[in-house]
């Protein structure tokens, strides 16, 4: 039997040896990242409507005592170019990290813990473009109450960028004027459900839309939407119509189209109606009938993946 060939095998300590080494470290992290890299937190569904739709809120991480935090810090969809964090001074001195950032690794929990970290020994002022390398670092809910729900604020503008008393220069406040014209009027419905209250109001022009961030698993809750649309009742009423639904961060969010001439708060008894509906779907066990087994196959024809 001949020799094993050495031939392709990289020299230890080459650059091809590091490269490798790189790429293997870079792959073993991708598959280490859950598809669901918010599960385990009570804020999961609203931390993933922040990084993927919602414009403009803000609201202030419950933190953990064991990460001896000395500044509270803001949780932001967004920073001014789309930072992942910075520190800033005002009545006191505070850190700010965002949801949607311009670079993002394969585990955006990790990341944000990450950045809620160097927020306490950054200098004020400081600006985080990107986080590096998380690998094997704090997850998110060794940093943040994973049993907290998050307080938020919905913005209209981003005006919240300036400090209160700060001229921004003509660069930064023609950015600010750029974002607020991009902006879409945008409500979170406060529910008062058994499930969850991410469900958000966007008026996106010609008409109106309720994405709503469903914490179940995916595939029973298919099931659950099918069963209800075979039945008629896979809708919020009156001016509304079920658009369909994406996937992100392994989590499934129903969209609705909605008249929009009506005001947020109009949604919210439909949608704890459409909720109770829902549940109820969920706890079937009976077997899918030829409508309801035709619905999902429909519904999953207009499904969209989005990370």
């Amino acid at each position: 039997m001949g020799k094993k060939s050495k031939r392709n095998s990289p020299k230890p300590g080459g650059n091809r040896a590091q490269r490798l080494a790189e790429r293997r470290a870079a792959l073993e992290q991708a598959a280490q990242a859950s598809t669901r890299p918010f599960a385990g937190s009570a804020m999961e569904c609203d931390l993933v409507a922040l990084r993927e739709f919602v414009p403009s809120a803000t609201a202030q991480l419950p933190l953990l005592s064991s990460v001896g935090a000395d500044r509270p810090v803001v949780l932001a969809t967004v920073l001014p170019g789309a930072a992942a964090a910075l520190v800033r001074t005002g009545d006191e001195v505070s850190g700010y990290v965002a949801a949607q950032v311009q670079f993002s690794g394969p585990d955006p929990a990790a990341e944000l813990a990450a950045a809620v970290l160097w927020t306490q020994s950054a200098e004020p002022g400081d600006s985080l473009p990107a986080v590096a390398s998380v690998a094997g670092g704090p997850r998110l809910t060794d940093v943040v109450d994973s049993a907290a729900r998050l307080d938020l604020t919905v913005h209209a503008d981003f005006d919240w960028w300036i400090p209160e008393g700060v001229e921004p220069d003509p660069q930064v406040a023609a950015t600010l004027e750029q974002a607020n014209q991009a902006i879409m009027p945008t409500a979170r419905l406060e529910l008062d459900t058994k499930s969850t209250d991410a469900a958000w109001w966007v008026d996106a022009g010609e008409k109106a839309h309720i994405r709503w961030v469903r914490p179940e698993d995916e595939d029973a809750l298919m099931l659950a939407l099918a069963r209800l649309h075979a039945a008629g009742g896979l809708h919020l009423g009156e001016g509304s119509r079920f658009a369909g639904s994406f996937r992100t961060h392994g989590l499934l969010v129903p969209v609705f189209d909605l008249d929009r001439e009506r005001h947020p708060d109009e949604w919210i008894a439909p949608a704890v109606e459409f909720d109770a509906r829902l549940l109820d779907a969920l706890v079937s066990t009976s077997p899918l009938t030829v409508d309801e087994r035709r619905s999902r196959d429909g519904l999953r024809s207009r499904q969209v993946t989005l990370r």
